[in-house]
């Protein structure tokens, strides 16, 4: 009988990454003689759910995860813990290495929240860079809906069009009780502005599980309110997070009362401490620096939006992975502020990979095998639909030859953007937010950087390929 595998994988967004893993994992378990079963947990919810029979039965588990899990289900396992990227590039290693006990965890048996806030249990305390990190991605992963349905919508009430009435526009979605009114409403007033709160909160619930969650909504209300914008909706989050973990640690309740702590205790102290925090210590400071960005972003010169267009191409390096999703997550919080350049320019640093590794599959066929220029068409439309994995097989081969293309292309896509003014509202949708108006204000200068970024790209990967291949022939 073969041996049992079972894995959860698990991305910041859910869209892309979470079922590559999944796939590569079933993969290197089939060329193992393992059976397999990988749970999928993406934007549209759980997939494929593992069964408490395929968890008993299991010889190996893998968390294959760039946000938190619920291990409840997994007590008494050991379990390989790696973050999506790499069970992508290693899955056979992540398998064997699960399979041997090597690097793994074994989950506590009994309960396992008790065991979030223990010594022993989670390193969540720490308060590391990467776990911060960790915990920031879950927020933002959460709020990613929120804002892609709010910011379409905001830019839908501008299709109802305006009148000049005394010399002054006036848009159509300003006349109350009116159609494009409550499409307003509904987009800019409550979608748009609960993205911070929902950010603030599941930042909080990462770090601390439930009892994190309402100060983390309060206080990420709080830094809205009062102008804090997204750095203060993350602070909020981290600061309720880690308020609520420490404040069930340290409080300890004879067991008649226990109940008391979850549903009373914890909601109130955590709240009001985060509150008045925001308040009186982080609120005002943050607020500053907000405005301050927003400033300086909003009066870029000609040379500041070249050195912001590099960046934004070399930041996006690692193709979709985790200093991709940080250089996203800024545009996103730029877009809470009005300033919609940045998001343009992102989007299109995620497109242009993609798209210009399946020119780069057509313009010189002969340098790719068959699988490599299916691969190809593939990633034309992962990166139309702007899902920049789908250049990540290239770029595992051939990263020499594919990264610097897939960057420079990037960046000449993305400086072209920010000097001609172009602006996105939507954080998601790649070609399809084409179809609704006035969600990318100059489509055919999108579409014209697109295009140039992608086809910079193609061009310098296809040169580096040909001298690879010349080399490998004067090798053999």
């Amino acid at each position: 009988m073969s041996k049992k595998v079972v894995a959860i994988t698990s991305c910041i967004t859910g869209i892309a990454h979470t079922y590559m893993c999944a796939k590569a994992l079933e993969d290197a378990a089939g060329e193992l003689g393992y059976e397999i079963h990988v749970e999928k947990q993406g934007a549209s919810g759980t997939e494929d759910e593992l069964t408490f029979e395929q968890i008993a039965q299991a010889d190996a588990v893998v968390f294959a995860c760039d946000k938190a899990v619920d291990e409840s289900r997994f007590a008494g396992k050991d379990v390989l813990k790696v973050t999506c990227d790499a069970g992508i590039k290693d899955p056979r290693g992540a398998i064997e290495r699960a399979m041997a006990r090597k690097g793994t965890e074994r989950i506590s048996a009994g309960d396992v929240t008790a065991r979030r806030f223990s010594d022993e249990g989670r390193s969540n305390a720490a308060s590391g860079a990467a776990t911060i990190f960790k915990h920031v991605m879950n927020g933002v992963s959460h709020m990613l809906p929120i804002v892609v349905a709010g910011g379409i919508l905001t830019a839908l009430r501008y299709a109802f069009g305006s009148t000049i009435t005394d010399g002054n526009i006036v848009w159509a979605f300003e006349a109350e009780g009116s159609l494009p009114y409550y499409i307003s409403q509904i987009g800019a007033t409550y979608g748009l502005g609960m993205m911070i709160a929902v950010l603030s909160a599941f930042i909080a619930d990462s770090i601390a599980d439930r009892p994190g969650f309402v100060p983390g909504l309060i206080g990420g209300l709080i830094a809205g309110s009062i102008q804090a914008g997204f750095i203060g909706g993350i602070l909020a989050g981290l600061l309720a997070g880690y308020v609520t973990l420490y404040l069930n640690k340290w409080i300890q309740l004879p067991p008649a009362f226990a109940g008391l702590k979850p549903i009373l205790i914890l909601p109130l102290l955590s709240t009001l401490v985060v509150g008045l925090v925001m308040y009186y210590v982080v609120g005002t400071p943050v607020a500053l620096l907000t405005a301050a960005i927003t400033s300086l972003l909003s009066s870029l010169n000609g040379a500041g939006n070249v050195v912001l267009g590099i960046m934004c191409g070399l930041l996006y390096f690692d193709l979709g992975g985790a200093v991709s999703k940080v250089l996203y997550a800024f545009a996103i919080g730029m877009l809470d502020t009005g300033v919609y350049g940045p998001m343009a320019a992102v989007m299109l640093c995620g497109m242009v990979p993609p798209i210009g590794m399946a020119l780069a599959t057509l313009i010189k066929r002969d340098l790719w095998n068959d699988d490599e220029r299916d691969s190809g068409k593939a990633a034309a439309l992962l990166g139309c639909s702007y899902i920049t994995e789908g250049a990540i097989p290239f770029a595992t081969s051939y990263p020499l030859q594919v990264l610097p293309g897939c960057m420079i292309g990037g960046a000449v896509a993305a400086v072209m953007s920010l000097l001609m003014g172009i602006e996105c509202t939507a954080p998601h949708g790649g070609m399809f937010l084409l179809l609704i108006p006035n969600v990318i204000n100059n489509i055919g200068g999108f579409l014209l950087c697109l295009a140039v970024g992608s086809i910079v790209c193609a061009l310098i990967v296809d040169g580096l390929m040909t001298m690879r291949r010349n080399k490998d022939k004067v090798a053999a």
